[in-house]
């Protein structure tokens, strides 16, 4: 047993011991007896105890330390222990027995839950396999046919066309090392409890950081950046979010057919800071939007565009996986025909600007 789950345990026992305890006397205040109510309160306690622990330990130790304290402080001879009574030896049969079936009802429960949850694991991991064969066949099926091209024809091919050959190669390369990095961070963020490493990160820093890369990857294609006026300091990982944008604004050139117009804009609601990439494309359908982010949609050879060579699923599951160690949220706004919308939020780092000046 995890010490932390010990601890808690612990104060479970002890909280519902001492509600009930205060609960006879109140009861005893107000009517002036206790026959009989004592141990009913206490059962209640050794029922919650029972029901909110792990185990059995738990739920025998309330039923004892109950028996022990209604005997002492609630039965007569009052503050003295009398165990030739036959009522005391049956209310603490009664409460072990409570106890007991207690804990064997919310253990055989708590492990079907687990089950469950490792069934539902379970499938999303062979739905992520499936998902990841089907992106990685095309593009390796793609390099090995051009390698093999050039290779057996290279006398024959000419220049250009061995050039465009390798050229198509190397962005179907480039293409598998960001799925690598991808898959690298699913692994991470895996964990129910994933705790990254924020540092204060300059919004313009970061944007000019993500615009200048996906220039490279894709210079036809501009992008609208909109900014808030105000300085603004974000904690952040700032390599993830940078792969978070990244995946936004590659998914939406590869999968946005008729996209004319890409935006990247960022505004501030309160604390927080809001990110949006908008594209103007085909959109998304409404069925395919409850498991844009779970990774678990797995590819659909209706999709529109390039959806086809490269799925949309996997890097889509990573962006939720960082914004939720981030402490946020990420969501998806899509109509067909009229293009997609997703949308993230961080909390940010509120800078006294007017207080540093008159510092100064």
């Amino acid at each position: 047993m995890k010490k932390s789950t010990w601890y808690r345990d612990l104060l479970v026992m002890l909280a519902a011991l001492c509600v009930a305890g205060v609960a006879v006397v109140w009861v005893q205040r107000i009517t002036g007896r206790i026959d009989g109510v004592a141990m009913l309160i206490f059962m209640l306690a050794v029922f919650v105890t029972s029901m909110y622990t792990d185990g059995y330990l738990w739920g025998v130790l309330a039923s004892l330390a109950s028996v022990l304290a209604v005997n002492f402080a609630f039965f007569t001879p009052y503050f003295a222990f009398n165990f030739t009574l036959p009522e005391n030896l049956f209310s603490g049969l009664v409460m072990l027995a409570v106890s007991i079936m207690t804990s064997t009802l919310t253990t055989r429960v708590k492990k079907q839950e687990q089950l469950r949850m490792e069934t539902e694991r379970e499938k999303m991991r062979a739905n992520l396999l499936r998902a990841v064969s089907h992106d990685l066949r095309t593009p390796l099926t793609s390099i090995y046919g051009a390698c093999s091209t050039v290779t057996e024809n290279y006398d024959s091919l000419g220049k250009e066309q061995a050039l465009k050959l390798l050229r198509e190669a190397c962005e179907d390369a480039q293409w598998l090392n960001r799925m690598v990095e991808n898959l690298l961070s699913v692994t991470r963020f895996d964990g129910e409890q994933v705790a990254v490493k924020k540092t204060p990160t300059v919004l313009e820093e970061l944007l000019d950081t993500v615009l200048v890369k996906f220039k490279k990857r894709c210079p036809d294609v501009p992008v609208q950046l909109e900014l808030p006026e105000d300085f603004v300091m974000i904690p952040m990982d700032s390599m993830l979010i940078q792969q978070v944008l990244m995946n936004l604004l590659e998914n939406a050139v590869l999968h946005a057919e008729g996209m004319t117009t890409l935006t990247l804009r960022v505004f501030t609601l309160g604390s927080r800071a809001v990110f949006e990439v908008k594209d103007d494309g085909c959109g998304i359908p409404k069925e395919r939007l409850r498991t844009l982010f779970s990774g678990t949609g797995g590819p659909d050879p209706n999709a529109p565009a390039d959806s086809g060579k490269h799925g949309m699923g996997i890097g889509l599951s990573v962006c939720a996986a960082i914004i939720k160690a981030h402490g946020g949220e990420i969501d998806a706004e899509s109509r067909p025909g009229e293009g997609t919308t997703i949308r993230f939020w961080l909390e940010t780092e509120k800078i006294e600007l007017e207080d540093a000046e008159d510092e100064q």
